[in-house]
């Protein structure tokens, strides 16, 4: 197991990008870049993977995936399977975004299915937990993103120093609300004591990004705490000035 210091910063390009809009993007990261102090990752549509994949040939950008499938291959149209993504040099995959949980019914167990899916062809998962605004405000947060994160470690438990964990709140998300640092922070330290729980030599090297409206004015305060390993980003990783001063925050 490698233990993984560097801080990574993913950005999730949701439902959003053109073959024009994505060669200007990927262009101008290349361009401002640099050589990263962390990792950087894009997860993109699925109809430009092979795009993006020519894109970051060659670049420190490794290519993403935005959801994969449960299963290996057969009758599931309109399903990637995680072979399939791994035949066009995907690295990551997120898995349970509230938003496919919230538009999808994606429940625990798919999510827990789809992170040994990735993991069987070597594809790190970006697993995402995370409690709605009324679940905060029922104080449930800890039991939600506890529960969520209990169901991925039943399932693989023997790898589970190979994921990666998101936590986001889902009251942040694309709503410019933010976690404050010491919100974010103890949340994540909760996840990384459930994590030394399941894997008590490697919870410490298991990465736990922060995925609720980081944006380049926020980044350096939210990853400067000691659980945060790094940022699921939204909306700014669109914008290549805003995605590189985050990217420059995550030292």
């Amino acid at each position: 197991m490698t233990i993984h210091k560097n801080k990574l910063i993913a950005g999730n390009w949701k439902m959003n990008g053109s073959l024009a809009a994505n060669a200007a993007l990927v262009e101008a990261l290349k361009q401002g870049v640099g050589e990263p102090a962390c990792d950087v990752a894009l997860c993109v549509p699925a109809p430009y993977l092979a795009q993006v994949q020519s894109l970051v040939a060659g670049s420190p950008l490794a290519l993403g995936a935005q959801d994969v499938s449960a299963q290996a291959q057969g009758a599931y149209t309109g399903e990637q399977s995680s072979a399939m993504l791994k035949d066009f040099g995907v690295r990551y995959a997120i898995v349970g975004h509230s938003e496919r949980r919230q538009y999808h019914g994606e429940t625990d167990a798919t999510v827990s299915a789809k992170t040994a899916a990735a993991l069987s062809n070597g594809i790190t998962p970006i697993v995402c937990v995370g409690e709605t605004l009324a679940e905060r405000e029922a104080g449930q947060t800890e039991e939600v993103v506890k529960r969520q994160l209990a169901a991925v470690i039943h399932v693989n438990g023997h790898c589970i120093s190979e994921i990666v964990v998101a936590y986001e709140p889902v009251w942040a998300i694309g709503t410019g609300k933010t976690a404050t640092p010491a919100q974010a922070q103890s949340v994540h330290a909760l996840l990384r004591a459930q994590l030394h729980h399941a894997a008590s030599e490697h919870a410490a090297g298991i990465r736990i990004l922060y995925g609720g409206s980081m944006n380049a004015a926020n980044a350096a305060e939210l990853l400067a705490q000691p659980d945060i390993n790094g940022g699921l980003i939204g909306g700014a990783s669109l914008k290549a000035p805003d995605f590189l001063q985050i990217i420059a925050a995550a030292r």
